[in-house]
Order: structure tokens, then C-alpha cells, then sequence
């Protein structure tokens, strides 16, 4: 019996560790891939606070954060916000998620013909932490 209930909590654990993939499709366009690398949010301390990824497909493009497990156990109170960028500085599409969301979709943008980086933030209060995906034409 003792084997079995570490069996499944190991899973379990497994399930909930950061890094372990994902559902990810932004909203109305299934078809969607993620272009360009993905970038981290790193707090403070140096942890990872959040994932950030672009997307294209369906002829717009997207911004996605993921805030890690690990990081919203320690922390409440926290906000994302994300936005796909332009060259010209331009933040489009740019979504603010609701407190302690972690998972936020910027709105699909008609950039897709534009050179574009996905932008996130986690902000903890006054203070936030952001990063940008590498840039895509």
C-alpha cells in the first residue's frame, strides 16, 4: 500500500513541475505554433517567475505568459500582462490578467507581417519583472 501512494504522489509531483508541457493554443485559433524562443521571467531572487511565448497562425499573431507552480505558491497577489511588440515599440493586444492568473493570452494582432517579440511581465505590487521573446519577421 506504502509503494503505491509513492507511485501515485510521484506522478502527481511530476504533473505539477515546471517545465512539463502543456495545453497551449490561443483562443479562436487551434492551428496556432509558437514562433521565435522562449523567454523567461526571472524574479528577483533569480527564480523563474513565468514563461513567455509568441504565436502565429490564423494571420495574427500572440503573446502568452505561463506563470510557474512554483512561483505562485510563494507569492499571491501578483498580476501578468503581456503584449506582442512591434518594432517601432508599440505594445498590441496588450492584456492585463486578472490577480493571480497564470496563464494569459495577449488578443490575436494583425502583425503577422511585421517584425514582432511576445512581451510579459509578473508584477508582484509596485514591482515587476519582464521578458522578451527573440524577434520574428
Amino acid at each position: 500500500m506504502k509503494k503505491a501512494l509513492l507511485i501515485i504522489a510521484a506522478a502527481v509531483a511530476g504533473l505539477l513541475a515546471p517545465g512539463v508541457a502543456h495545453a497551449e493554443t490561443p483562443p479562436g485559433c487551434a492551428s496556432a505554433q509558437q514562433i521565435g524562443s522562449t523567454a523567461y521571467v526571472k524574479f528577483a531572487d533569480g527564480s523563474t517567475a513565468a514563461s513567455v511565448k509568441q504565436f502565429a497562425g490564423c494571420g495574427k499573431n500572440w503573446g502568452y505568459v505561463f506563470v510557474w507552480a512554483d512561483f505562485a505558491a510563494k507569492y499571491d497577489q501578483f498580476h501578468v500582462v503581456v503584449s506582442v511588440k512591434t518594432d517601432d515599440g508599440l505594445d498590441h493586444g496588450k492584456v492585463i490578467g486578472r490577480l493571480d492568473q497564470r496563464e494569459v493570452w495577449s488578443k490575436g494582432t494583425s502583425t503577422i507581417n511585421e517584425c514582432t517579440r511576445a512581451a510579459g511581465i509578473v508584477a508582484l505590487g509596485e514591482d515587476g519583472w519582464s521578458a522578451n521573446t527573440s524577434r520574428r519577421c
